[in-house]
Formats: structure tokens, C-alpha cells, sequence
């Protein structure tokens, strides 16, 4: 594995911080391209009692963004939905390495869960 010095640790929080967030499985059901976006494609995530479009900035990050397609997936669900390229995503991907400049990776459950599913 290639060498990597990782950033500082952020400011402490408290567990109340935590707690306001809502991170749950979901399972990536559709990906689409955003033709108009260099960056953005429309996720179409099943959370087993709704479904949501999140869109992502995955474009550029992988060879074929539809490689995640059928795969669970953590995301953040309580964020205020938000206008990106005209269109709304209702949450957010979590991705491994994307600040850190290393090819992001999805974080996803070891096993298969339930849709739904919180993280704590």
C-alpha cells in the first residue's frame, strides 16, 4: 500500500454532535449521469421504507460510476435537502479518501443489512 501521512484530528466534539446525525444503509438501486454536470450523478437509494435521490459527486472518481450500482452503502439522510445542477439531493454519500486525494471508496457493511439500518 502506497504511504500516506493522514491529517490532523479535527476539533473534539461531543456525543450529542454525533447523535444529530442520521447515517443509514441504503442500497444503491439506480445510477444515472447528470449530462450537464462534470462531477454529479443521480443515485436512486432504497432505504427500505423510502427511497431517495442523492446525487453524488462520483463522475470523475471512478472508471464506470455505474460499478456501484446493487451495492449498500452509508449515507447521511437528516441533511437538508439541497439544489445541485437543478435537481435536489435529499442526502449525502459517505466516501472513504475523497479528502484525503486517494480514489474514494463507498463505506459499506461488512454483511448485508437490512435497508434502513442505523449506524452508531
Amino acid at each position: 500500500m502506497k504511504q500516506f501521512d493522514p491529517a490532523p484530528i479535527k476539533s473534539e466534539i461531543t456525543i450529542e454532535d454525533i447523535n444529530k446525525i442520521d447515517i443509514r444503509v441504503g442500497k444503491i438501486n439506480k445510477v444515472e449521469d447528470i449530462p450537464k454536470s462534470k462531477n454529479i450523478m443521480r443515485l436512486t437509494v432504497d432505504f427500505g421504507d423510502h427511497i431517495r435521490i442523492i446525487l453524488a459527486g462520483i463522475k470523475q472518481e471512478r472508471k464506470n460510476p455505474k460499478e456501484v450500482e446493487g451495492k449498500q452503502a452509508l449515507f447521511v439522510v437528516n441533511l437538508k435537502p439541497r439544489k445541485m445542477m437543478g435537481e435536489i439531493s435529499e442526502g449525502m454519500l459517505f466516501d472513504l479518501g475523497y479528502s484525503d486525494k486517494i480514489a474514494p471508496v463507498l463505506a459499506i457493511p461488512e454483511v448485508d443489512v437490512p435497508n434502513g439500518t442505523r449506524a452508531e
